[in-house]
């Protein structure tokens, strides 16, 4: 009982129901790795004993918790003792003595400070400002605490009407500037041709986070779901061509650049014509090169006043994200690794070799702001085009364990552990993601300061954001090393606070946020994020009447609001695929179904079937339309009639490709995250072939009238 009473102070699960009605412990091994990852030695019962005392202890002595959350409807502070005198530090520098929240108004309303800051309503917070403050109490027995205080808006910003938009993976977008891969300007001219055509408010992308690179023998993983940074972007996406200083290559250094354009055209032209696939790698060979004669050109005292203003306001984040590149550049890409002191982001060691790596350091610091700069272009385009949201970004669950953020925010992260998902009914051996987790001790630590940078970061040049699996704001499975994903368990997180920061950030941007909420979610979960304003994902296939045996298709009406409503993601079969049975095909091939062909065949076929006929009773697919372009289209207009805030729909399913951009369950059996726009045949379709499509066109044309004030 004692390591259990341990386990549960510190949010660490000792069992977990995997379905209604059904519980499974934990073994008591994990729970034991578990909170030695959070810094508790629960080995023995001595050691349980002892750590129980001391939690008791300093749990008797704070006055604070390090990180207070208050929001209209919360607005309670901890329990204090009668006279203790509070004073607000604000995020503005202003100090101010406080008496505290006065309780949730009725009909609360937001107001505006005369610098035009928000501010929390008057009577809420004694008119402080929605923010990151510092709180500072001294109670009358002599004792004084300090804690960030976060005060957030209720709700996160909603979608500016009903709107609809296209889901793309950004480097399977080729255009004909392209080198070998989708960029940021096929991304700024995509937004800008359908935001003008179609009315289109959207564009979500992949993560652009910046990944780990490839070393020789090794090449870059090609997932964008395990980079080595979530707060800057990859300079792979940047179009050369666009940048300033590109222009003004001279001599021989011009001559070299047309060389690597040659190149870089070879490279796309094998891409597009189905002879290559996606190469990462050699992409960023030539970029690299051709960004290295960039580089040469002296700043304008314009662009070099915008360069070191970049610089200092993304301070000492960027100064680490840029040494970690240039020592992955000297020493390998694994941090672990590293010889000596530079396993520490803070040592005097690694301070020497900033120094000694200056040049480089600086080089990866002027990446990250051409990429800013290409980033901030690509929303603006998306505006003037009238896109009410335009970009959407997309947060990924993780990072790799030997990139960037874990060397720099080690602290943050439990060493040992690596996030994943429990055995359930689609995989009973779980999963091990290899990301390692952020310590919710370490976020409360320190005011959430990673998380809340980490948002800023993606929302600067955003109008929404999708978080991957939202449902790790809650809690997430842990996984000590070196053990199979089944020996798990989940560690909570503060959902207040995780949502509150969430919102704080979300409001400040102006943004939406939806949340990947699909598979298994925790009761309750979902009424949590509705609450707050954050949309949930709907995908038709898995819209069913779960309540009924047999569940059958959801009658459109039935779906939520709040949500962004698609036919398919990423990681599953393209619309035509789902329709056609190609999908099963795919997986008999590979050697993933768990059952014969014939009764995957036969059960996928029913499904269908199912949903077809939904779709003739509705109306949606007319008498005499049988084709699969039909289909799709009556797949569309079923969305249509939802209620969904967001209409979502996969680029690729406009021209009939077949194929998933990732088959989960396979690494190297399939090319997964290297796949460029192909039609139904598999030819792949560039940018420009792909606006002048008359199947995409047919397409739009059912779903450009959802837009609405």
């Amino acid at each position: 009982m004692g390591r259990a009473h341990l386990a549960a102070l510190h949010g660490v699960a000792t069992s977990y129901a995997p379905a209604p009605g059904r519980s499974v412990p934990v073994s008591e091994d994990t729970v034991v790795a578990v909170l030695a990852a959070l810094g508790v030695d629960a080995s023995t019962p001595r050691s349980v004993q002892e750590a129980l005392e001391a939690r008791a202890q300093a749990d008797a002595l704070r006055l604070l918790p390090a990180t207070v959350v208050l929001r209209p409807s919360r607005p309670e502070l901890p329990a204090l003792p009668e006279g203790t005198l509070l004073r607000v530090e604000t995020e503005d520098g202003r100090s101010v003595a406080w008496e505290g929240p006065a309780g949730a108004p009725t009909g609360a309303r937001d107001t505006t400070c005369a610098d035009g800051s928000p501010h929390a309503t008057d009577d809420f917070l004694g008119g402080l400002p929605y923010g990151r403050h510092l709180l500072h109490a001294h109670a009358p027995d002599g004792r004084t605490a300090g804690a960030s205080l976060i005060v957030a808006p209720e709700r996160l910003p909603a979608p500016p009407g009903r709107a609809h938009g296209f889901l793309v993976q950004l480097y399977s977008l080729l255009s004909a500037r392209s080198w070998g891969m989708g960029d940021l300007g096929d991304l700024a001219e995509l937004a800008a041709w359908s935001g003008r055509t179609y009315g289109s408010d959207f564009v979500q992308v992949n993560p652009l986070h910046a990944a780990v690179p490839g070393t020789q023998g090794a090449p870059t993983d090609p997932s964008p779901y395990r980079p080595s940074s979530r707060r800057f972007p990859d300079p792979v996406h940047l179009r050369v061509g666009d940048v300033t200083e590109y222009a003004h290559l001279t001599g021989a250094a011009r001559e070299r650049a047309g060389t690597l354009l040659t190149r870089a055209a070879a490279l796309r032209d094998g891409v597009l014509c189905g002879a290559e696939l996606i190469d990462r790698d050699a992409v960023w060979a030539l970029k690299r090169r051709a960004l290295e004669l960039v580089r040469a050109v002296p700043l304008g005292p314009g662009r070099r006043a915008a360069y070191d203003a970049f610089r200092a306001e993304q301070g000492r984040a960027l100064e680490d994200h840029a040494t970690w590149c240039a020592l992955a550049e000297a020493h390998g890409t694994d941090w672990r690794g590293w010889p000596g002191g530079l396993k520490d982001p803070r040592s005097a060691a690694t301070a020497r070799a900033r120094e000694e790596l200056h040049d480089r350091v600086d080089f990866h610091c002027w990446l990250a702001w051409l990429t800013d700069e290409q980033l901030a272009a690509a929303q603006r385009a998306a505006r003037e085009a009238g896109m009410r949201v335009g970009l959407v970004h997309d947060l990924a669950v993780g990072v790799h364990p030997s990139g960037a953020d874990a060397w720099a925010q080690q602290d943050a992260f439990a060493a040992g552990m690596s996030i994943g998902a429990p055995p359930d009914a689609f995989n009973s051996r779980g999963q091990d993601w290899g990301l390692p987790p952020w310590r919710p001790d370490a976020l409360e630590a320190g005011g959430y300061g990673p998380y809340r940078d980490l948002l800023r970061g993606l929302l600067r040049h955003a109008g929404a954001l999708r978080i991957d699996h939202v449902m790790g704001l809650f809690r997430l499975w842990w996984v000590p090393e070196g053990r199979e994903p089944t020996l798990g368990t989940y560690v909570r997180y503060d959902p207040e606070a995780m949502l509150g920061v969430l919102a704080l950030e979300a409001h400040r941007a102006g943004a939406t946020v939806m949340g990947e909420d699909l598979g298994t979610v925790e009761p309750g979960v979902r009424d949590a994020l509705a609450e707050r304003g954050v949309l949930g994902t709907s995908v038709l296939w898995f819209e069913r009447d779960w309540a009924r045996e047999p569940a059958e298709p959801l009658e459109p009406a039935r779906w939520r609001t709040s949500c962004l409503a698609t036919a398919t993601t990423h990681d599953l079969p393209s619309t035509a695929s789902r329709l056609t049975g190609d999908h099963v095909g795919l997986r008999h091939r590979l050697g993933l179904l768990g059952r014969p062909l014939a009764d995957e065949r036969r059960e996928d076929a029913r499904e269908v079937a199912e949903w077809l006929a939904l779709f003739r009773r509705l109306g949606l697919l007319p008498e005499g339309e049988v084709d699969e372009e039909a289909a799709v289209r009556a797949v569309h207009r079923y969305l249509l009639l939802t209620p969904a805030r967001m209409i979502g729909v996969w680029l690729p399913d406009t021209v009939g490709d077949r194929r998933p951009q990732n088959l989960p369950g396979t690494w190297d059996q399939y090319p997964n995250w290297r796949l460029p726009v192909a039609d139904a045949t598999g030819r792949p379709v560039s940018l420009e072939e792909l606006v002048a499509s008359p199947r995409l066109h047919a397409l739009m044309q059912e779903v450009r009238g959802v837009r609405s004030p």
